[in-house]
């Protein structure tokens, strides 16, 4: 390894970049070109593997500027993660292993998926918690078996985006000193400078939430870089972000330092004249001397003594610590026994009528016992949504051990480092904030069921059941939001049983986010209903009648009425058979066999009730059937009032479902 040859390895990651930007005719090449120097000397620095992506005590690498894609797959290519130049070639094409942002679980070493900005550096602040948690432990003297750190490149659009200030300001009173930002500060954004809405003192900012703040001058002085590095790992107590004044697009004469060197190919003629003043061959294009591949099997075989020093090191913890390495081996693999929890009869054991979230509160302790690594918190409203883990501690910048976090009021950030925190591997996440408040968290949470992370959304107080907090505190459109979500799980349960089989559901899936939406008021308990919710949707009570004369279906606390609305209608002669739809994604993911015995296609007197939206019902009731639900706002009064209001009574549950059969008796007779 040579500084010379260092220096050409960073150019091939500004022709490989520019290369296949020009041939995808698509892309952003000024941040790979502007940052090719930090980001190679950061990788030449890290301790990874490129032929063991997955080595547990790697270093994480995060590019929250996820449109400077290409700066990754170049790098990926020059350490030996095993993406090739025609997998480059191939850059933005359908079925690529090089998308136009990195994307989490399908290229080998992208550890999130990122692009819109600010979320990356969310992610990297959750896995320096995860990290600084599992390092208290397992680490013993001599042992340190859990001891990386967390590096992100973020740039002058990730630190507008107001998600970042908030994961900057908790990681700041954490004391993550783990966790290193390379700011690429270029001053340049899409619509030009960044002095048109961006002046602010980034250093300043960043001291005043208790970060060490380093500069470096010159984005092309590796010495500077290296130095910056080095002082970065020296600070233990916080967080460090280092400032480095970079030119974007450097080395193509017309678009350095200019806008237009953001987002558009360069240009065929900017091309050949950037790799000319880069003193590069210009034919062929994605040309790579073989010196540069020299010099990166010295990095590569570097990374992996340090992964073979760490095997070492690990067979030593094994014997020294047996059980304690059995329990680290169990955490890293996600290990947890489906059907003890199934069958551990306290689970599901409730004997009492209570709100969703406080039942949901009761099933959370009980998890934290059975599950270790369980690990979350609430936006400042752990008290109102039943979060905390009592005897877990609280992590903190003085305590690494605790498993309740605080996040503060930050429903944006805590989603997306509780992306960050399971995606780093070794721990089970909650998050939790009132349901409305899931607005704030949707871009995280759109992640969350992009990288089939399955992280657990707490969302309580879940209707106009609020009461007097009144429309601004009254989700209405929210649950048919999160139910549009691709492989988003949406559990709405009609008491603390279903409560119960949400989160086994949430605990036990392993590629899907669960929300659980949850009641701020009392539900009755019902028998028979906790394993039976697991399939999504059941039948909770049926008539006599072989064929019912109407179908009444439901979700959460609305159960209740149709339920009770059954009964009335059993007097007055009509057989109504009682549905709970507590979560549609799974219900829709049984076979149609089931589904058919559940919701038979012959009945078409069906009435939907629920105290939201009536968006996505529609394909329950069929043409003739009614919903009873909310497509206003709320108001401000108490609940119970309200729900009176809005005609989410018992009495016009029956009316409708009499109404529906007779429409139904009144066709049968004309036909």
């Amino acid at each position: 390894m040579s500084r010379d040859l260092d220096k050409l390895s960073i150019n091939a990651i500004r022709v490989l970049s520019a290369d296949a930007i020009e041939k995808s005719k698509s892309g952003h090449p000024g941040l790979p070109l502007g940052a090719a120097t930090m980001a190679f000397t950061l990788w030449a620095k890290m301790n990874h593997n490129g032929k063991n992506p997955n080595w547990d005590n790697r270093d994480r690498f995060v590019l929250s500027a996820g449109h400077g894609s290409m700066l990754e797959y170049s790098l990926l290519h020059l350490f030996g993660y095993g993406l090739t130049i025609e997998d480059i070639k191939n850059f933005r094409q359908v079925g690529s292993l090089t998308p136009g942002h990195p994307e989490y679980g399908h290229t080998k070493g992208v550890e999130i998926t990122t692009g819109p900005l600010g979320q990356g550096i969310c992610n990297a602040v959750g896995m320096a918690i995860a990290e600084a948690h599992l390092a208290e432990k397992f680490n013993k003297p001599d042992f340190n078996v859990v001891d990386h750190h967390t590096y992100a490149i973020v740039g002058d659009g990730c630190l507008m985006e107001g998600i970042s200030g908030e994961a900057s300001s908790l990681a700041g009173t954490l004391g993550l000193g783990k966790l290193v930002v390379l700011y690429d500060s270029n001053n340049i954004s899409i619509e030009g400078n960044t002095d048109i809405a961006f002046r602010e003192d980034v250093a300043k900012r960043y001291e005043a939430y208790g970060w060490q703040v380093l500069k470096v001058a010159d984005g092309n002085d590796i010495e500077a870089i290296e130095s910056a590095f080095e002082e970065a790992k020296k600070e233990s107590s916080k967080p460090s972000i280092i400032i480095v004044k970079n030119q974007i697009g450097f080395g193509c004469p017309a678009k350095q330092g200019k806008p237009s060197a953001h987002g558009e190919p360069l240009g065929a003629e900017n091309v050949t004249a950037m790799k000319e003043n880069l003193g590069w061959k210009v034919e062929p294009a994605f040309y790579v001397p073989d010196e540069v591949y020299s010099n990166m099997n010295e990095y590569i075989e570097r990374g992996m003594e340090k992964e073979e020093a760490w095997n070492n090191l690990f067979k030593a913890y094994e014997e020294a610590y047996p059980e304690l390495a059995k329990e680290y081996i169990k955490w890293i693999n996600g290990e947890l026994d489906k059907e003890l929890l199934l069958n551990n009869e306290e689970f599901w054991n409730f004997d009492k009528s209570m709100a969703t979230r406080e039942s949901s509160g009761i099933v959370i302790n009980r998890l934290a016992n059975i599950i270790p690594n369980l690990i979350g918190g609430s936006a400042d409203l752990a008290p109102s949504n039943k979060t905390y883990m009592a005897g877990k501690g609280y992590f903190s910048a003085e305590d690494r051990s605790g498993q309740n976090l605080h996040f503060g009021v930050r429903e944006h950030a805590m989603a997306a480092i509780a992306n960050g925190i399971y995606a780093h591997g070794g721990l089970k996440v909650f998050c939790s904030t009132f349901f409305v408040f899931s607005d704030y968290m949707k871009g995280a949470m759109r992640l969350s069921s992009l990288m089939k992370l399955p992280v657990a959304y707490v969302l309580t107080h879940d209707s106009i059941g609020v009461g007097e907090d009144g429309p601004t505190h009254q989700p209405i459109e929210q649950l048919a939001v999160l139910r549009s979500m691709p492989n988003m799980a949406v559990f709405r349960p009609s008491d603390s049983k279903e409560t119960a089989a949400a989160w086994y559901y949430a605990m036990t899936n392993g590629t899907t986010p669960t929300s659980l939406v949850l009641t701020r008021q009392k539900l009755p308990l019902y028998d028979g209903c906790a394993k039976r919710a697991l399939k999504g949707g059941y039948i909770l009570r049926d008539c006599k009648k072989e064929n019912p004369d109407v179908l009444l279906m439901a979700s959460g606390s609305e159960v209740e009425l149709i339920y009770k609305a059954a009964e009335e209608l059993e007097v007055k002669g009509i057989a109504a058979r009682v549905i709970s739809i507590p979560s549609f994604e799974v219900f829709e993911a049984q076979d149609e066999a089931y589904k058919e015995s559940v919701i038979p296609r012959n009945i078409r007197a069906r009435v939907a009730v629920e105290a939201l939206t009536s968006f996505g019902w529609h394909k329950y009731i069929g043409i003739d059937g009614e919903i009873i639900s909310l497509d206003t706002f709320g108001a401000s009064g108490n609940a119970e009032a309200l729900f009176e209001q809005f005609g989410f009574t018992v009495e016009n549950v029956v009316e409708k479902a009499v109404a529906v059969v007779n429409k139904g008796i009144e066709v049968s007779y004309k036909n």
